[in-house]
């Protein structure tokens, strides 16, 4: 099932019995879809049982929707449609490199998958994600973490913009999204949990509040696997780059068991 892309985060109308939309222990801000309850505590209490470090990779970037695209601030590039173009220099892949370059220079090595899965066809667009995932956790079974990254957007004529702020310089917003429909999705939560809090603690403001969601994206297929949305249709490629920056920072304080890196 293709990941429907979802509107700026609201709080439900109160049902009975009333569900709460928002936990907040901590860092941690988390926004229901679904009908689940998690004892967050206990998930955030659970120890990361990874080792990021190697000559082998263990960290795959993937991008289920790769041609997705952000709003043009004078760059020259060709839409395939709106806020979407195959230029690599502009969509998530672009991302992706970045993400993959900053973990590279900590040690944490990383491999790219740049199939185009949603181009020329959207539908199944997951489905064939997901034979991507399969072969490369076969090729590279030292894989430990799996990152798909998307940039998020609205249904309507104008485009969200998320905002954050980043050394004084305007950032996209982060928000990590983890499927339910799966036996091992609360293993895949507490990763989410942890990197959300140290996205939080190292650049308050960088996330927008975590999702519960329905569905399973191919998390099912890693027990560290999230989809990560970088940013909104609305926001520049600069901003998403910045994000992109963040995320891999708080990836690689974690895998490190450091507290928040400072900027160079």
């Amino acid at each position: 099932m293709d990941f429907v892309e979802s509107p700026p985060p609201a709080a439900p109308e109160p049902t009975e019995p009333p569900l709460p939309s928002f936990s907040d222990p901590e860092m941690v801000k988390l926004y229901y879809a679904c009908s689940v309850s998690p004892d967050i505590g206990a998930l955030m209490e659970q120890p990361l049982n990874w080792d990021l470090t190697g000559d082998q990779p263990t960290v795959l970037i993937l991008h289920t929707h790769s041609t997705e695209s952000y709003t043009r601030r004078g760059e020259a590039y060709t839409e395939t449609s709106a806020y979407r173009t195959l230029d690599d220099n502009f969509n998530m892949l672009s991302i992706g490199r970045r993400v993959q370059a900053l973990l590279g220079e900590s040690g944490i090595v990383a491999v790219q998958d740049t199939s185009l899965h949603d181009y020329p066809s959207y539908n199944g667009s997951y489905a064939d994600a997901r034979k991507s995932i399969k072969k490369l956790l076969e090729e590279y079974p030292t894989i430990q973490m799996v990152l798909d990254l998307h940039r998020d957007a609205s249904g309507g004529a104008s485009q969200m913009r998320t905002l954050a702020h980043v050394d004084g310089s305007d950032s996209a917003q982060l928000m990590i999204v983890v499927g339910t429909n799966y036996d091992t999705w609360e293993e895949n939560l507490s990763l989410a949990l942890k990197l959300h809090a140290q996205l939080e603690t190292a650049c308050p403001g960088i996330t927008r509040p975590l999702q519960l969601r329905g569905q399973r994206f191919n998390e099912d297929l890693s027990p560290g696997g999230l989809l990560i949305e970088v940013g909104a249709a609305g926001n520049s490629h600069d901003e998403a780059l910045t994000a992109a920056g963040e995320l891999a920072k708080a990836i690689i304080a974690l895998a490190k068991g450091t507290q928040p890196l400072d900027e160079e």
